[in-house]
């Protein structure tokens, strides 16, 4: 297995991470961006293989520029970067390494973005609403990507945007060895959806683990938009049951925060919450 020497990143830059390895049959590189190094440095621990530097440049105009400093012809590139946090930096960022890759004559590219950016606006859902997650795929694609690998997709229509492969990972067995091991009394628990739209997730949790499901309705005191909002439990009774809360995002915590409410109002014993992205 080949090492190679790190690069200095270049004044008002950060440095992103590249790893080579090399299997029986063919090389492949992972590449990292910015929004999450510690999940690139994990990967490559984990498949055992080295990291080397790649510089991303941000200039004060806020253009970014990245200089990988292998090269990647004819490889299998794999690029790990999320959606999360700095979402509009992260995702230019993303399809600059893309084609900076493509251009470079990379043989085939995998985007890996655990936490897929603008998930939530898979629809049109109002008049002239823009259906922003097709406008990523398509970005996407464009920019040179053959495959994408995302995890827990909001929406799983999203896969359908896409003329290329996606493969959408999914958290629930991760979630479930978590409760089985992490939480107490688990089998005398109860799995809560905070709103009607997770309401497959919860209950494909529930029947893992062999307990009941319950379901949280968000819903106004008034026709105003301006109105007070509460919860009111829609499916199950979590009286004296340890209610695990699962969802895919949280955002501001809102949601979370009411649904944690309700749930002790209704008189749940304790309450858990696991959520995939943060």
């Amino acid at each position: 297995m080949d090492r190679y020497a790190p690069v200095t990143s270049a004044a008002n830059s950060s440095p992103a991470v590249l790893a080579r390895g090399r299997g029986m049959q063919s090389l492949w590189l992972i590449l990292a961006g910015n929004s999450h190094p510690e999940l690139a440095q994990a990967v490559a621990e984990r498949l055992n293989v080295p990291l080397v530097p790649v510089t991303v440049k941000k200039f004060s105009n806020g253009e970014i520029n990245v200089k990988i400093s292998e090269s990647v012809r004819d490889e299998d590139v794999f690029i790990i970067q999320s959606g999360c946090d700095d979402v509009n930096d992260n995702f230019m960022e993303l399809l600059i390494l893309i084609s900076a890759c493509k251009t470079a004559s990379a043989r085939r590219i995998t985007a890996v973005i655990p936490c897929f950016p603008y998930a939530r606006m898979d629809k049109k859902d109002k008049s002239r609403a823009p259906i922003t997650a097709k406008l990523v795929a398509n970005m996407l694609v464009v920019a040179g990507c053959d495959h994408v690998i995302t995890m827990d997709l909001h929406a799983s229509q999203i896969q359908g945007f896409f003329d290329i492969p996606v493969d959408n990972l999914w958290s629930e067995p991760l979630m479930v060895g978590y409760i089985k091991r992490e939480i107490a009394g688990w089998r005398d628990g109860i799995i809560v959806s905070p709103d009607a739209g997770g309401a497959k997730r919860a209950t494909a949790m529930a029947d893992k683990l062999g307990v009941e499901f319950a379901i949280i309705h968000r819903k106004r005191n008034g026709k105003s938009l301006s109105a007070p909002e509460h919860m009111e439990i829609l499916v199950g009774d979590v009286q004296d049951k340890v209610a695990i809360l699962v969802d895919d995002m949280i955002d501001t915590g809102n949601t979370l925060t009411m649904a944690v409410k309700t749930l002790h109002e209704k008189g749940a014993k304790s309450i858990y919450a696991l959520i995939s992205h943060v």
